[in-house]
C-alpha cells in the first residue's frame, strides 16, 4: 500500500439535544450539551481541514446519530459515514479496515472533544505514520487524542 495516501477520520456525534454529552446535561442542560458538541466538532473539523490542505490527506467524519443529510447540512462538503459496530473498539476497527480497503496507506482517528488539539499534533501523527504502523497520541488524563 502507498504510505503517501492518508485519511483523517473524525469520530463525532450529531448534536441532538438529550443524546450527546449526556454526562454534562446535569450542568449544561440538554441544549447546552448539544451546543457544546456542535462547537467542539466544528472546531476539530476546522483543524482537520487546515491540516488536510497542507498534508494532502482526505477527511472522513464517522458519526453516530443523525443522518447523512443532517451531517452534510451541518458540516458542509465533507465525507460523512455512520459508525458501524458495537463498542468503540469495533467502531474503530471498522473505520480502519474501510480506509485500508479503499487504498489508504495511513489512517488516523481522532475524537471531536479535544479542545487543545492543534494542526501541529495532526501533522506530527500523520508524518509519524510514514515510518511506523501504529501511533497513539496520549492525553494528559491517561486517554488518547488519536490512534
Amino acid at each position: 500500500m502507498d504510505k503517501m495516501t492518508a485519511r483523517l477520520i473524525l469520530f463525532t456525534r450529531y448534536p441532538q439535544p438529550g443524546s450527546t454529552k449526556t454526562r454534562l446535561i446535569p450542568k449544561l442542560g440538554k441544549n447546552g450539551a448539544a451546543r457544546l458538541q456542535r462547537q467542539l466538532t466544528e472546531r476539530t473539523l476546522a483543524t482537520c481541514r487546515a491540516v488536510s490542505s497542507l498534508a494532502g490527506c482526505e477527511i472522513e467524519v464517522a458519526y453516530c446519530g443523525g443522518s447523512d443529510e443532517a451531517m452534510r447540512a451541518w458540516l458542509g462538503p465533507v465525507s460523512c459515514v455512520p459508525q458501524e459496530g458495537g463498542d468503540l473498539g469495533e467502531r474503530l476497527q471498522h473505520c480502519f479496515c474501510r480506509a485500508f480497503a479503499e487504498g489508504c496507506g495511513r489512517a488516523l482517528v481522532i475524537g471531536s472533544d479535544i479542545p487543545g488539539l492543534c494542526p501541529h499534533h495532526l501533522r506530527m501523527a500523520l508524518d509519524g505514520l510514514r515510518v511506523t504502523d501504529v501511533m497513539i497520541g496520549p492525553a494528559p488524563d491517561g486517554g488518547y487524542w488519536g490512534i
